[in-house]
Formats: structure tokens, sequence, C-alpha cells
């Protein structure tokens, strides 16, 4: 009986190969994976069947063209085979017009996706989809990152999940990116008081979106907006700031000591999030990088966010401003600030004038202690918060 099961798990794999168009390659071993990758062409598609493969692999210059992407995915996005372990599950050095998809990626000790430019700065991989990929369990501590991308420009990254990523690393980490969208993510630390950052964005990054995307309890700064990066690791080159034009828009953040940081960063923008139970701080205002050159932080803009908070977890009024900074050319209007437990002290202390600031009332949420922050009928969040993003 066993031999006749083998037999039928064989004559279905060579079935589906047969029905495979030209374009098509279906894997299910480590070394068909390998060599599908590296022998893809612009147009094919390498469907990986459900089983365990082993992570650790390294691609150079994989190339599809504007037309036809090279698509690595789940034969089976319902069974999706898992790549583990290695230092990456997969390093992609120098990638154009590629895309991952619906994949289980974990275990490694580095990080648990990589694709940079191979530090020639000249010529960035870009055009890259991550798209319904699970990474978890990477490190499990220091500077390790969920997914790590360098010198990568028009991405995008949307609804993955990312979870257990390193106590000092980042669930997804840019370093020089340009022009990418990361949105519909979860992103879930798994326990609170743990340090690293959920999403950050740094090395001169520009033109990012992080979008309706979910934190919980994300490390200890949900989204950094910039960070402190070495001199010659800036793409393409040092221009004065870490992060600039960062838009950070219809989000939900659960905890975090700061769900929000600006950190070396110019001209970003905060708008439509719900941000629930932060530890210490609503955001905070930072210049870690100090060396000659670079500009304070500063220009920011928190607009229609929704910040819910209790007493006991709330420090400085809300916002930390760090030295070097300039918190004055920062813009508040039309937020909602509830404390919970004492509503007469939602009033945070915003380092810039505002305008049309909302205090004390109650958002009236579905059922926020289990996640749910969808406004209850007559609600006065109207305008404010995640659910009221307006359509791109």
């Amino acid at each position: 009986m066993k031999t006749l099961k083998h037999a039928t798990v064989f004559l279905l794999v060579i079935g589906r190969i047969l029905l495979a168009t030209a374009a098509d390659v279906i894997v299910g071993d480590d070394a068909s994976l390998r060599n599908a990758i590296v022998a893809a062409a612009p147009g094919t598609q390498i469907r990986i069947l459900p089983g365990l493969y082993k992570g650790g692999m390294h691609f150079r210059e994989i190339h599809g063209s504007a037309n036809q992407p090279i698509v690595i995915r789940a034969d089976d996005p319902r069974n999706p085979p898992r790549i583990m372990g290695g230092g990456n599950a997969f390093h992609f050095v120098n990638a154009t017009y590629l895309e991952l998809r619906d994949l289980v990626l974990g275990g490694t000790s580095d990080n648990g996706l990589n694709i940079d430019d191979g530090g020639d700065f000249n010529t960035p991989a870009h055009h890259v989809v991550l798209r319904n990929l699970t990474i978890q369990d990477v490190g499990p501590t220091g500077n390790c990152d969920g997914i790590k991308l360098s010198g990568v420009t028009d991405f995008r990254i949307e609804n993955c999940r990312i979870e257990r990523w390193g106590d000092a690393g980042q669930g997804i980490d840019l370093v020089g990116c340009h022009r990418g969208i990361i949105e519909g993510n979860t992103l879930r630390h798994g326990r609170p008081h743990v340090g690293g950052v959920g999403v950050q964005a740094k090395g001169g990054s520009s033109e990012i979106i992080i979008r309706r995307n979910r934190f919980e309890h994300a490390g200890a700064r949900g989204v950094n907006i910039g960070g402190s990066t070495g001199l010659p690791f800036f793409r393409p080159e040092f221009r004065g700031y870490e992060a600039h034009r960062i838009t950070v828009e219809g989000n939900c953040f659960i905890g975090s000591v700061a769900p929000v940081a600006f950190v070396g960063a110019d001209d970003a923008r905060v708008r439509y999030n719900t941000i629930y139970h932060p530890e210490k701080w609503a955001l905070r205002i930072l210049q870690e990088n100090r060396m000659d050159g670079f500009v304070p932080c500063r220009n920011g803009v928190f607009e229609c966010n929704i910040v819910i908070f209790r007493s006991d977890r709330w420090s400085e009024g809300g916002v930390n401003i760090g030295p070097h900074t300039a918190p004055e050319t920062f813009r508040f209007s039309h937020n909602m600030w509830f404390c919970e437990d004492q509503p007469d002290r939602s009033r945070p202390r915003l380092p810039a004038d505002v305008t049309e600031e909302v205090y004390g009332q109650d958002p009236k949420f579905r059922d926020p202690s289990r996640g749910d922050f969808t406004p209850l009928d007559g609600s006065p969040a109207e305008g404010y918060g995640a659910t009221a993003l307006p359509a791109p």
C-alpha cells in the first residue's frame, strides 16, 4: 500500500508538470528549487510544491522584465511550502522584476528574507513584489530582521505576516530604499516590552508609503521614520537626512513604547492612524545621527490620528523630544486624544502649534480590548483614525 501511495503521488506530480506551460516550472525538492531559480528567465513562474525546504539560498542577478516578471510562489497557496533555516531563507542580490508569493520563511539566524544591491549603489534592485508571505522566528536575539531590503527601489510588500524577529531587529528594515509601498501587513512580536522596531526606513530612504498595516506589540517603536546609519551605507548618496517623504497612514498600532518615531527625518507625514495603549509616548522626535551635514529632524505632520492611552503609561505629555531636533517645525492638526482612565487628562503636551485637536472624547470603538477598532454608531471618531483613511 505504501509503494502504491508513493507511485500515485509521483504520477500526480508528473501530470502537473506535463500540464504546466512552458514558462511554468514545478519543483518539489531543494536542488530543483535552486536550479529553477538560477535558470529563471523573464516570464518564468516557479511553483513550489508543499513541503519543507532548506533555507540559506543565495542568488545573484535574477532578472525578469517589466511585462514578464519572475514569480516564485506556492503551487497551492492553501498549503504553502516552508523554507526554513540558514542565515537567510532567501538572499537575492541585484534582483529585478521579481515576485515572491504565498511562502512561509523562518527559523533563520540572520534575516528571514534579504534583498539588496550587492553594494553597488548605481544598480539598485528594483521592481520587487513580496505578497502573502509568512515570516517567523528569526534570530531570536540581536539585530535580525524579518525582511531586510538594502538599495531596493519601486517595491511592494503587501498582505504579509511577520512574527517574532530579533529582539534588536526590525520586522521590515529598509536601508536606502525608494518608491515603495508597505500595505496590509501584520507585524506581531508576540509579547510586550520587547526591543526592536516594526518597520524602519533609514539610510536616505525616500517616498515610502506605510499604509493599512497592523502593528501588535511590534517592538519598542512601531514605525521608525529614519534611524542611525553609517555614511558609507546611504543610498544612492548622503543627502542630509535619514528619511525623506515617508507617509504612515491608516495603520492600527497596539502597544509599543512609542508607536511612531521621527528620527533624523525630513518632511514625513503620519495621518489617519489608530494608536491604542502606547506604553510611554504616542510619538518621539529624535536626532540619533549627529554627524556634520545632517538637517535636524523637522517638518513632520501628525494629523487625523486617534490616540487612546492610560495615565499610568504616559510620559512627558505623550511626546518625547530629543536634542538637536526642530520640533517647532512640526504640525499637529485634527487629532483625537483620549485618556481612557482619566478623560480629564487627555490633553497631550505638544511641541508646536495645533489646529482643531479633540480631547477627552471616547471614540466608542466596538471592542478595542480585543483589537476591534470599528467605530460604533454615533461615534465622535468619524473622520479620524485608521477607518477614516481616504481612498488613494
